[in-house]
């Protein structure tokens, strides 16, 4: 987002990321952060973890090669910045050298190598461990260790973000600690709920459905983060964690997704909305498994009977937006014009007409005597994408056709659309900064995975291939909007809303910035001035 809803000061310091001199300053050490969390973790374990608040928990913990900067530029290496590897350099087009950083330590004190990056990537690439970002890692050829300290990634062809890939991609993990389980015992062993990692935070404690908790690493090769501990609490109800954090009993919320509940905050002094492009894409993806949706002309009549503004607007007021396709303002690749399906009425009932779909008594629509209808579902955690639903209902109805609504508890709902098990579902994601993320959601390779709805395309998956090896943005943006209109126009979803993102934030907290895409990316460097603390801060 690039427009500043509320007057609050937010100061983007040039920060390189995680740094050993980052301690200087006058605010010291100490504090604790509260975070009230929509929903609890899955999984501590980085190639399988797929929840908000598992993600947030496991990058604390996990570092990665290097990381981006706050202006999330993945097309050379002036956006990253070193963590693990205190160095690299690009030996040719299609190799990539790592060297490790001598002082990086497990938290249980053995020494980081080489052989825990290549076993790393050897989990994220089993299929036995059945990771969705298993696809994210295909252009990578190979991982090798010629020494301890030295690591080599080695590409199937040279594209921009092969250092994006080798690095955002992966969150080391201990061989030494997890060698000896079986990649598809991981996700069940005692370490994914008691992680040991390498990062700025070493895990805390969790009780399940309620609280999770890192602390401080004070030893971090990199620095001591400011912060004592980081907090979360779950808190599925939006009302009820802004009435936390008007109380006290919380500090910070990753975003404010409704409109009543952002003017409840920015009424209160003592909190400060901060403004961030969002990394958030909401809709409904149709199952191109079943009869119905796997006629494209039938998805684009439904497409076409759905006003997205209107959407936009009953929801989220003035803090959400119709989205280009499936990309968010935080991505590059969303300025401009991209052509999609239009709202019209009178198309619709044309395309549906010449599909045999006929309005009868009541003005509903049926074929061969059966009513034209398909069920959605919406997990109940969301009272976003329940909203959502009813109002495709209601527009869905003027056109004729008969739109079920399916609450389902969360682990229900993620249980069924990972099966397959829907007729239409309404999707929330979060997106990568790079638009090659795209090949986990869309591309055919992801059916199985991430692609839910199964669509495949050889037109789309080419299209994708050829973006992802232009260089520089300028070359690149035209292939990556084909690449978005060639979805828009097949319709295997629709893209219906992205928020424009509000954290809240205690003003009691300091030095805080936030890297759009992973909101608590430089969480090590915010603080609390010592004479601002509270006593659960001690």
């Amino acid at each position: 987002m690039h427009r500043r809803l509320f007057a609050c000061a937010l100061i983007f310091l040039s920060l390189a990321g995680y740094r050993g001199d980052r301690g200087a300053g006058t605010a010291g050490t100490g504090g604790t952060l509260i975070i009230a969390a929509p929903g609890d973790a899955d999984v501590l374990l980085p190639p399988v973890a797929t929840t908000q608040l598992a993600a947030h928990v496991i990058q604390r913990i996990f570092p990665r090669l290097a990381e981006l900067k706050l202006g999330l530029n993945t097309l050379d290496d002036s956006g990253f910045t070193p963590v693990l590897a205190r160095r690299w350099e690009h030996r040719d087009a299609k190799t990539i050298v790592f060297h490790l950083d001598p002082r990086a330590r497990w938290q249980d004190g053995v020494p980081i190598t080489s052989a825990d990056v290549v076993y790393t990537f050897g989990v994220y690439r089993d299929s036995l461990t059945a990771s969705p970002y298993r696809v994210n890692l295909d252009p990578i050829a190979s991982v090798t260790a010629p020494d301890a300290g030295t690591v080599v990634f080695t590409f199937r062809t040279s594209y921009p973000e092969q250092l994006y890939d080798a690095t955002y991609q992966l969150l080391m993990l201990p061989k030494h600690l997890l060698g000896g389980i079986r990649d598809d015992s991981l996700a069940s062993s005692a370490f994914a709920r008691h992680p040991v990692g390498a990062g700025p935070f070493h895990f805390g404690h969790w009780e399940a459905g309620t609280e999770i908790s890192v602390e401080a690493d004070t030893t971090w090769f990199l620095g001591r983060p400011h912060l004592d501990r980081i907090v979360w609490r779950v808190m599925p109800d939006v009302a009820a964690s802004v009435s936390a954090l008007l109380a006290g009993d919380a500090d910070a919320i990753e975003f404010v997704p409704q409109r009543d509940q952002i003017e409840r905050a920015a009424r209160d002094t003592m909190l400060r909305l901060v403004p961030y492009p969002s990394p958030f894409i909401g809709g409904l993806i149709f199952n191109l498994r079943r009869p119905l949706f796997a006629d494209r002309a039938m998805r684009r009549a439904i497409g076409m009977a759905v006003d997205r503004e209107t959407i936009v607007r009953s929801v989220f007021g003035p803090w959400g937006e119709t989205p280009i396709g499936f990309a968010t303002r935080m991505q590059w690749i969303a300025s401009g014009t991209v052509r999609q399906l239009r709202y019209d009425t009178a198309e619709a009932s044309r395309l549906l007409d010449s599909l045999g779909w006929r309005r009868g008594a009541g003005g509903m629509r049926q074929r061969a005597g059966q009513p034209l209808e398909f069920t959605v579902v919406t997990p109940t955690t969301s009272r976003i994408r329940q909203e959502v639903a009813t109002l495709i209902q209601n527009q869905l109805a003027q056109a004729g056709i008969s739109l079920k609504i399916q609450p389902l508890e969360v682990s229900v709902f993620d249980q069924r659309t990972a099966a397959g098990d829907f007729e239409a579902m309404m999707f929330s994601r979060t997106l990568d900064p790079s638009p090659g993320n795209m090949v986990q959601f869309w591309a055919s390779s992801s059916v199985g995975g991430e692609n839910f709805g199964a669509y495949r395309s050889p037109a789309f998956d080419s299209l994708l291939a050829a973006a992802t090896r232009s260089r520089g943005r300028t070359a690149s943006l035209p292939k990556w909007h084909a690449v978005l209109e060639r979805l828009n126009l097949d319709a295997p979803a629709l893209f219906l809303y992205t928020p424009r993102n509000n954290a809240a934030i205690h003003r009691r907290f300091e030095n805080v910035t936030i890297r759009p895409d992973s909101w608590l990316a430089t969480v090590a460097t915010w603080s609390v001035a010592p004479d601002r603390r509270l006593p659960r801060d001690r």
